[in-house]
């Protein structure tokens, strides 16, 4: 481990100061640094502790959390519940790979990491899998509120959503996308959108309740009145209000890649680290600790309670199971659609940062590439969620390759190609275990789209979205 203020001297570790957005002086005595080289960069952030684990949990909790439920009932309550920590474990030391690399090279961009690693090409790809995993996140918000809007809307106004054209899910996306994603995608820091993510966290906390309460409501709702079970499922769905500890199917290899999709928030944690105030890898650390333990409690909780409300019935959106009368879950649908609405400008963030530091690496910034960005992105996404009626099979695809990319191979990677054999070598356990885990995604990523093209061979494809 390198101590505080000291810098290696091989210039390929050595940042360059037009990729900081700040510099202050060290506290104390100037840091070694070879001749002729730039001194390690300090950057100086103005976002708070807690306004950093609001957006980075905002970052964390995606749509996933509505079928999360469906995936329990896939996995059994144990295994589920083994596998979401194992999950949110595996992040959390992935993290703290991806802030070891930082403080080596001095770098807080995910694409300058892969450049430093792999060179020109490892920077494409570091930016290619933001940038699909991201649009995938973004389009899979947009669709709930394709979908919820119309209805929420009709509801109020007592109206039919698909008599009307004012109400029609591909107009009110485009209106959401103008009126409040964009403005809130145009600001320039991150940090301002910490209350918007609050605000947003505050939603699907509200969701979660509901879910709680609606158990203790309803009981065991199979075949209860109140519910959309009986309306909506064929008559050989099974019936009995029994809880599985352990189950495996074939859907299991979609549940997976869900639950290891709903905790990528890799391409968010540098940029949030670069805007942190009194920046440090500890406190880095924490804020993602902090962000990780919050959403697992939430995600565990929220599919438990799901689960044991509608046990094997339950269906991929969780949502879709209550009455579309029950006013409380109006009122979760109307928190749910605030909060992914919310939630679109801080994932398009690092898809614009990625892009930025691809096409344009020495450039200053420029507010009119800043804007031109951000339309093109949400009219592609727009585009997309408009004209393909679902992107179950695609959310499945994606998260079987760009989540395992993101959690497991890329910082495993950075880590053994950024730090130096000085700092630790090759056969040191640190490295052993960088490896090891970088191994875990490759075969991650193979078995779950083995098992994925195999379901889809034989037609037995069902997945939910981020």
């Amino acid at each position: 481990m390198a101590l505080p203020g000291l810098l290696l001297c091989p210039s390929r570790f050595l940042p360059s100061l037009s990729q900081a957005p700040a510099l202050v002086s060290f506290p104390g005595p100037p840091p070694h640094v070879c001749p002729g080289l730039a001194p390690y960069p300090q950057f100086e952030g103005k976002t708070s502790f807690g306004m950093s684990v609001f957006n980075l949990s905002n970052a964390i909790m995606g749509s996933g959390i509505l079928g999360l439920a469906y995936a329990m009932a896939h996995t059994g309550v144990l295994f589920f519940l083994a596998l979401l920590l194992c999950i949110a474990l595996l992040s959390s030391y992935s993290i703290h790979l991806l802030l070891t690399c930082a403080g080596v090279v001095g770098i807080r961009a995910y694409e300058q990491l892969g450049q430093r690693a792999l060179g020109p090409a490892g920077k494409v790809v570091v930016a290619a899998v933001i940038c699909l995993h991201n649009v995938g996140a973004m389009s899979s918000y947009l669709f709930i509120i394709k979908s919820e809007l119309p209805l929420v809307i009709g509801t109020f106004l007592d109206m039919d959503p698909e008599g009307d054209w004012f109400l029609k899910g591909n107009l009110l996306i485009i209106i959401v996308s103008v009126l409040i994603i964009l403005p809130l995608a145009l600001m320039r820091h991150l940090g301002y959108l910490g209350y918007t993510s609050g605000l947003s966290l505050t939603c699907m906390l509200f969701f979660l309740i509901s879910v709680i309460y609606k158990k203790f409501q309803l009981g065991c709702a199979i075949g209860h009145n109140e519910t959309e079970v009986e309306r909506k499922s064929p008559p050989s769905l099974n019936t009995s209000c029994e809880a599985q500890m352990f189950t495996a199917d074939s859907q299991m290899f979609y549940t997976v890649p869900i639950m290891a999709f709903a905790f990528v928030c890799h391409p968010e944690v540098l940029p949030i680290y670069t805007e942190l105030c009194r920046p440090s890898k500890r406190r880095m650390q924490a804020v993602a600790n902090v962000s990780i333990g919050a959403m697992f409690c939430m995600y565990a909780l929220t599919a438990t309670f799901g689960y044991l409300t509608f046990y094997s019935n339950v269906e991929a959106e969780m949502l879709h199971m209550y009455s579309q009368q029950d006013l409380l879950i109006l009122c979760v649908r109307l928190a749910v659609l605030l909060a992914v609405t919310l939630t679109v400008p801080v994932v398009l963030f690092p898809i614009r940062r990625a892009l930025q530091q691809l096409l344009f690496p020495s450039k200053a910034f420029s507010w009119p590439r800043h804007v031109a960005i951000a339309l093109i992105l949400l009219v592609l996404v727009n585009v997309l969620v408009i004209c393909v009626p679902t992107i179950r099979d695609i959310f499945g695809v994606i998260g079987s390759t760009s989540a395992p990319s993101l959690i497991f191979i890329l910082p495993s990677v950075f880590y053994l190609r950024i730090v130096p054999s000085e700092v630790e070598p090759l056969y040191s356990w640190p490295k052993i275990q960088a490896l090891c885990f970088g191994i875990l995604g490759v075969l991650f990523m193979a078995i779950s789209l083995g098992f994925m093209f195999a379901n889809w061979a034989t037609g037995q494809s069902h997945v939910s979205g981020h």
